[in-house]
């Protein structure tokens, strides 16, 4: 290929390129770098305009309320990230098995996805009433609470957080499922032959040649559900408020209050900091162990 062929070409890819650059600058980057900027200033929406210098960043570090929701938000991750991880590979097996009611299974367990936030957080307020809920009838009918016994599962913090959990789980299953299903269907039928030919029972086959085979997926569902936890926020909103006593409030329902509330939106950018730094680790660590797995399984 001449030089001028080849010239020709890269403008050809530039040209293709430039659309989806753009778009990355002006939903991306500028928001990211206005951030910084709006970070370093008394900014409201009403009231005057003021530069403060590193003063928000001094009061967030002093500030244990900025602490505590951050903590409950990685409490969140650590308790979620697990827990989809299992039940969604467990949900995509199930649909994967070649039955009758496949087709069943994947509308039951994808069918709460589509699903609002309201809806699911007034399901939740819904089953976890006291006094109407789903849950404290069905204990009472197994006889495992008295007739006259209630749990108060929102107005105490480890039921509060079991209650939120639940339903987020049940919530968002179906689309990590969906993307399991989508692996376990890309897996060779050959592999699971050969392995029957030499005699591997169903586990050998599912831990030495299903597992190997997710490991790429799972690393990208492991990111996804660490993103979308540390962003979890309308479902506490709606059915806790983040309390009782504050002990469920996440790091993103602190930041909309002191910036929509309080009209703090200057401090509020500030604690949006920290928490673009820890997903952009976190991003970056999931890059290298991905590329680490796909060298290994190739």
């Amino acid at each position: 290929m001449s030089n001028k062929m080849k010239k020709e070409n890269r403008y050809r890819y530039l040209l293709y390129i430039v659309p989806f650059m753009i778009i990355y600058l002006v939903f991306t980057i500028w928001p990211i770098m206005y951030g910084l900027f709006m970070s370093v200033y008394k900014w409201g929406i009403t009231g005057p305009i003021s530069y403060t210098g590193l003063n928000n960043y001094i009061y967030l570090w002093r500030d244990s309320q900025f602490w505590s929701s951050l903590w409950h938000s990685s409490f969140f991750v650590l308790l979620s990230t697990p827990l989809m991880i299992l039940l969604a590979l467990g949900t995509a097996l199930m649909c994967n098995l070649n039955t009758p009611l496949k087709s069943f299974f994947r509308t039951v367990f994808f069918l709460p996805s589509v699903l609002s936030v309201t809806v699911i957080s007034y399901l939740g307020i819904y089953i976890y009433n006291p006094s109407i809920g789903l849950m404290n009838t069905l204990l009472r009918f197994v006889h495992i609470l008295p007739p006259d016994a209630s749990i108060s599962w929102l107005g105490q913090t480890g039921t509060a957080w079991f209650s939120i959990l639940s339903v987020t789980l049940w919530w968002t299953v179906g689309t990590n499922m969906l993307l399991f299903l989508a692996a376990l269907q890309d897996i060779p039928d050959s592999y699971y032959e050969a392995a029957s030919l030499d005699g591997a029972t169903a586990w050998q086959r599912f831990r030495f040649i299903t597992v190997p085979q997710l490991l790429p997926i799972t690393s990208t569902i492991v990111m996804l559900q660490i993103i979308a936890s540390y962003k979890v926020f309308p479902q506490i909103y709606y059915m806790t408020k983040g309390g009782p006593n504050n002990t469920t409030k996440p790091i993103i329902q602190y930041i909309y209050e002191q910036g929509f509330t309080n009209d703090r939106i200057g401090y509020s950018v500030s604690m949006s900091i920290p928490m673009f730094l820890i997903l952009f680790i976190l991003a970056l660590i999931q890059l290298r162990l991905r590329r680490k797995i796909s060298e290994d399984v190739l």
